[in-house]
């Protein structure tokens, strides 16, 4: 059966998600909303370097209801505040669409019982299912750390670091409004606009997690350091001057029994080759117990000619692409990807004095 699909957005994510399905015979694109005035009636196809599709795109989300498709794959830029794509979802859901956004909503329940609610009665009223994927959150921790905890007799202690370039950004607006970067370094306090935007995406990751792993948090606590550029950097995006910020760490520390059990890391860089930063994986995950776990993880640039995607954009788009048909079976509701196995801290092995002890 061939599924009807909507691509929201034609950034450099939504673009390579929109190949995606032009690529794939089971999926039909019915729709395309675009935030640029100039792509406006332009063909899908002719936006996504593929055949004429004769599907055009359109600002107007009303065309997009109107084309009934089974599903939206939703990929605006993420941006401030957390909530700022709120309405869009919940006029999607109540229309009978499902969604599959990149765009946050990884894991609503974080925020509170009136958050989740907000998008469970969106997804009641229109019988649709909201699911939000990407890379980092998505499948780093919602589904390799769970599946590595599987291996853990015991498990102490969850570190996940993210270590990645951001030179290769091309969107300045991205780059140096929703990243950060190239601004001045106090402006990036604890109860900023940006510190409370990653809070809230990411905290989502660790609920999940933690949830899943039947581990209770007593809080989470911020750990940020942002660390100024030590000399005028050039990047895709534009200038970077001297003592302005060129790096975040984005830190977080799930604490139980005031401990750090989970603490998550995201690392982005305009100066990879910092002592600090150079050699790094772009993502090492590390389980303290019995065994003591360390899995790497580095995206392989694209070696085609001629090919201007990034590794950094297809692992976001991949995750939504595998997930429309799944999504769109699914009952209404707030979709989560199937844990099988993980390490359970509910069922846990009481302590012993030494190995082998009776």
């Amino acid at each position: 059966m061939t599924i009807r699909v909507a691509q929201w957005a034609t950034g450099a994510v939504g673009k390579t998600i929109l190949r995606g399905i032009l690529d794939r015979p089971d999926l039909e694109l019915v729709a395309l909303l675009v935030y640029g005035g100039r792509k406006v009636g332009r063909d899908a196809g002719d936006i996504a370097r593929r055949p004429h599709t004769g599907v055009s795109a359109t600002r107007d989300v009303a065309d997009v209801i109107a084309a009934a498709p089974d599903v939206v794959v939703h990929a605006p830029r993420l941006q401030i505040p957390y909530e700022k794509h709120d309405a869009d979802l919940v006029r999607l859901l109540e229309a009978g669409i499902n969604v599959v956004t990149t765009a946050g909503q990884h894991f609503p329940r974080a925020h509170g019982s009136a958050r989740e609610q907000l998008f469970l009665d969106a997804c009641r009223a229109g019988g649709s299912t909201l699911y939000g994927v990407g890379i980092s959150p998505g499948v780093i921790g919602e589904r390799l750390t769970l599946a590595l905890t599987g291996a853990s007799v015991t498990l102490d202690r969850i570190t996940i670091d993210e270590v990645l370039d951001a030179r290769s950004m091309p969107d300045p607006d991205f780059l140096f409004t929703v990243m950060g970067m190239g601004s001045d370094p106090a402006s990036l306090d604890g109860s900023g606009p940006l510190p409370t935007l990653y809070g809230l995406l990411y905290r989502e990751t660790i609920a999940f997690v933690c949830e899943r792993l039947g581990v209770v948090v007593d809080d989470i606590v911020p750990d940020h350091r942002i660390v100024p550029a030590s000399r005028d950097l050039t990047v895709a995006a534009g200038p970077i001057a001297a003592g302005t910020v060129g790096t975040t760490e984005w830190r977080w520390h799930a604490l139980v029994g005031g401990e750090p059990f989970l603490t998550l890391a995201i690392i982005w860089t305009c100066e990879p080759d910092r002592p600090e930063y150079a050699g790094r994986d772009h993502w090492r995950i590390h389980l303290e117990g019995k065994p003591e776990i360390i899995m790497t993880l580095n995206l392989v640039e694209p070696s085609e000619e001629g090919v201007r995607t990034t590794a950094a954009q297809y692992v976001t788009a991949g995750p939504a692409l595998r997930a429309i048909e799944h999504v769109v079976a699914a009952p209404p509701g707030i979709f989560a990807a199937p844990v099988f196995g993980a390490y359970d801290a509910t069922r846990a092995a009481r302590p012993v004095h030494a190995e082998g002890a009776r």
